[in-house]
């Protein structure tokens, strides 16, 4: 029987010291097939292998090449490598690991035959699952084991997780470089799509709750079928027909996809992977896709069949790589002909230029003829490319901390302890046991200057690359580096990324894509929840009157500060405005210009009283309290400016205690008039007692009087509780009312109850006495002015109370001057009437006969 492991399915070179290696370079292979019925059977049409996977065995030699051309890492000794393909098969990973471990081509466990064999450690493999497999055998053995598998797989032992390392990151980076990536885009709204294994899992658990924990809600959470279930779930599309539907109603634009290593490699998977894709792509406007360091556009089979511009603009994370220098020149050396053992190169060249190396001139076996002559530069790159992949600059890493980690050692110890007879390194020396500890403090710098390290868990410490996938109508594609993810202590990771570079879908003309549940709230709005759905979805609320939002998506509304309000849209404060009664607005230069006018038309009637002071009708009734009278309604006028203009501490003083004195001087000479005509009226009666109380004395008692218990008030007022400036910031939404406080509003009534008190005295007397014969008939005129006088104070109440700001102080100087006004009008325009249109009527003749 043949077996279908023996040359041309292995890669080796001999040396002092041996590499071994699993790889997973072309297929997979199912636990039916019977390879001894079947010895030629290596892949069917529908698992055609992924020639560029082969790039990881090549970098693995090159730096094998490299190390030996390098006599500053191990001198006297070089370095050989033995390699197997897994075929993504436990059973081949097993067998192979094992022949790894024999000395000769049959499987001799336990047993050392060849002493110029000495294998130190082993590089593999791309799988978790294929990893797991081998680590169980190697991790016996106390052999170093150095992964580049993007996932770390269950770790059972303590012995495997001695001797276990990868050449990758730790996951957890990938998680919070997802995270810190859905942030800075503000993608909150997200589809998670896995494979259905262990693997995928472990990818819902961890990264679901983290972001929730940053405010990023899963739209849905989806799982498609993994290679452990069998292959001939792939058979029928219908059930992802129908999960891609419910995607396309969610209307996601962002979806996370995690899968295997092992699936990304195989047609069927991706036939079944882009049908979903191809079915969300046609009925969405859009779809950026989120791919976790094990995607690669690596099949060819893959590029043949499906339109890979449905992942234009994609973003994936992959292991950091630098460029190194020598490797595209390594390649161009490759010839599949020149024999050196390379077992790989025959099959690698037929896939990935669709030809066959015929042994015979029969043109019917095939059409293309490998001529061993062909570019791999004019290999497109999903097939092969000519700079190291992630996955093959952590097999060049792994081969580097292999050499440097047995440099330490070497170093570390006695050269004649070392060495053989012969004055080289004996290899046989060499424990292997003391590789794992030694190679898990090793770090050095690789010659593209990458410094390489092992963390406390034996993986890499570095970060991962963001990519950019950028593909065009040929079936081709570029990979542009558009971010990286550094780790930090404590967990953390250090994002940075370049939204420039990057190329978005054409369905979003290069505009940002947006990743939300629904249209962010304004500024001016808060978000509110809608029940039965999670947070990401919400309504949009206004603020209420008073409040803003200055954010995006706000979860509350907040007032502003004191001095400012709203605007318009609620989303700013503006400072308010001061608000109070000034000259340079109109209603302020309106009634000051009525006070100074109708000042004017007092001051007048006073010249025309005193020009006629000797005229009857200006001697009747009390020539001095005409004239007093007179003053205390210019005084009246000329108060009413002490409101209008900014607050002050003077101006505010004065204000109430000049306005309720001048007014009760006021008040109290129509008092004094009216008690004059009253007593006046008794005297003239036979036998009267009220003669003797008729007179100027009299009067001024009684305008005495009354004027020094208001003045009394307005002095214990400044004493005890002055009025003074003030702001008031929140009875006016927009403004800032400058005001005078009156200091004591009780002090501030009872000027205005005595006012009130005095009016109605007066009006009452007034009333009384409006039908007693008189020349004049000056008790009817005071009984009108007192009306309107009351009238206007009475009214004042209501007013004043129910308005704020320059309003309030308008209206009180309005009933200054509508009462000062009355009190003009009623009592001196008819006398004034008489002595300039009706000089005749001023007579004593005459004011004896209308006293009759």
């Amino acid at each position: 029987m043949t077996d279908p492991f023996q040359l041309p399915y292995q890669y080796y070179q001999r040396g002092d010291l041996i590499i071994g290696g699993i790889v997973n370079t072309f297929g997979y292979f199912s636990e039916d097939i019977d390879f001894q019925d079947h010895p030629k059977t290596k892949f069917t049409d529908e698992l055609y292998g992924a020639p560029k996977y082969h790039q990881n065995t090549l970098s693995l030699v090159f730096a094998v090449k490299e190390i030996n051309e390098n006599p500053n890492i191990v001198r006297n000794m070089s370095f050989g490598f033995h390699l197997y393909d897994s075929y993504l098969n436990a059973r081949m990973t097993y067998q192979n690991t094992l022949k790894l471990l024999s000395t000769t081509e049959s499987i001799v466990p336990n047993f050392k035959c060849d002493k110029k064999r000495n294998m130190i450690a082993v590089i593999g493999a791309l799988d978790s699952d294929i990893s797991l497999h081998m680590t169980t055998v190697l991790g016996i053995y106390k052999i170093p084991q150095i992964a580049y598998c993007a996932l770390a797989p269950v770790r059972r032992t303590e012995l495997q997780l001695q001797t276990f390392f990868r050449t990758v990151p730790n996951e957890k980076y990938q998680y919070a470089g997802i995270v810190k990536l859905l942030l800075h885009f503000q993608w909150t709204w997200v589809g998670l799509v896995a494979s259905n294994d262990e693997n995928g899992e472990k990818f819902m658990q961890i990264l679901g709750p983290m972001l929730s924990q940053h405010g990023v809600c899963t739209a849905f959470k989806e799982k498609i079928p993994a290679i452990s279930q069998g292959m001939d779930h792939f058979i029928s599309l219908d059930p992802i027909q129908a999960k891609s539907s419910s995607l396309v109603v969610s209307e996601v634009n962002i979806l996370l996809v995690c899968a295997e290593s092992q699936t990304i490699i195989v047609v069927k998977w991706l036939k079944y992977f882009f049908s979903l894709a191809e079915d969300i792509a046609e009925n969405s406007a859009g779809t950026v896709w989120i791919l976790t360091a094990q995607w690669a556009f690596s099949s060819d089979t893959l590029q043949r069949y499906y339109d890979i511009q449905i992942f234009d603009g994609a973003l994936s994370f992959a292991i950091h790589t630098e460029k190194v220098q020598g490797f595209k020149e390594f390649l161009q050396t490759l010839n599949p002909n020149s024999p050196n053992g390379d077992g790989f190169l025959h099959t690698f060249w037929e896939q990935a230029f669709n030809c066959l190396f015929s042994v015979s001139n029969d043109p019917s076996e095939s059409t293309d003829t490998c001529t061993g002559k062909e570019s791999l530069e004019s290999l497109p790159g999903h097939t092969f490319e000519m700079i190291m992949t992630g996955q093959s600059y952590s097999t060049y890493n792994a081969v580097y901390a292999t050499a440097y980690t047995l440099h330490k050692i070497l170093s570390s110890r006695p050269k004649h302890r070392m060495t053989s007879g012969r004055g080289g390194l004996d290899p046989s020396n060499l424990k292997l046991w003391q590789l794992p500890s030694f190679l898990r403090s090793i770090s050095f710098n690789n010659s593209a200057g990458d410094f390489v390290s092992f963390d406390e868990n034996g993986e890499l410490a570095a970060g991962f690359d963001i990519i950019n996938w950028v593909t065009f109508p040929n079936q081709t594609f570029s990979r542009v580096k558009v971010g990286k993810i550094e780790p930090q202590k404590s967990h953390y990771v250090d994002f940075s990324m370049d939204e420039e570079a990057i190329t978005w879908h054409k369905a979003f003309n290069q505009v940002l894509p947006l990743g939300l549940c629904n249209d962010r709230c304004q500024p001016g709005y808060s978000r509110k929840k809608k029940e039965g759905l999670p947070f990401c979805c919400y309504d949009c609320a206004s603020c209420p009157d008073g409040m803003i939002s200055n954010q995006t998506d706000t979860d509350y509304c907040f007032k502003c500060q004191e001095g400012q309000f709203p605007n318009h849209n609620r989303d700013q404060c503006i400072p308010k405005r001061q608000n109070f009664l000034s000259y340079a607005e109109p209603l302020g230069f309106t009634l000051a210009a009525l006070a100074l006018l109708f000042a004017l038309v007092t001051a007048l009637v006073l010249g025309v009283f005193s020009k006629n002071s000797d005229t009857p009708i200006v001697k009747a009734n009390n020539r001095d309290l005409t004239y007093t009278l007179l003053l205390a309604l210019l005084l009246c006028f000329l108060c009413s400016l002490l409101f209008i203009g900014q607050p002050h501490p003077v101006s505010c003083s004065l204000r109430q205690t000049a306005f309720g004195i001048i007014f009760s001087i006021a008040v109290s000479c129509v008092l004094a008039k009216t008690i004059t005509v009253v007593l006046a009226f008794m005297a003239t009666k036979p036998g009267s007692r009220m003669r003797k109380w008729v007179g100027k004395s009299l009067a001024n008692s009684v305008l005495l009087g009354c004027c020094s218990l208001q003045a009394s008030i307005c002095a214990v007022w400044l004493c005890t509780a002055p009025p003074f400036p003030d702001v008031d910031m929140n009875s006016l939404a927009e403004e800032i009312i400058v005001e005078c406080n009156e200091g004591s509003a009780p002090m501030f009534y009872c000027v205005l109850g005595y006012l009130g008190f005095l009016a109605m005295v007066s009006f009452t007397m007034a009333f009384l006495a409006r039908k007693l014969p008189d020349s004049f008939n000056e008790a009817k005129f005071i009984t009108f002015s007192m009306l309107v006088f009351c009238s206007v104070w009475l009214s004042f109440v209501p007013s004043y109370l129910s308005t704020k700001g320059k309003q309030m102080v308008a209206v009180e100087i309005f009933c200054i001057l509508a009462s000062s006004a009355g009190l003009l009008a009623c009592i001196f325009f008819p006398k004034l009437y008489i002595i300039i249109l009706r000089p005749d009527l001023n007579s004593k003749d005459h004011l004896i006969l209308r006293s009759k």
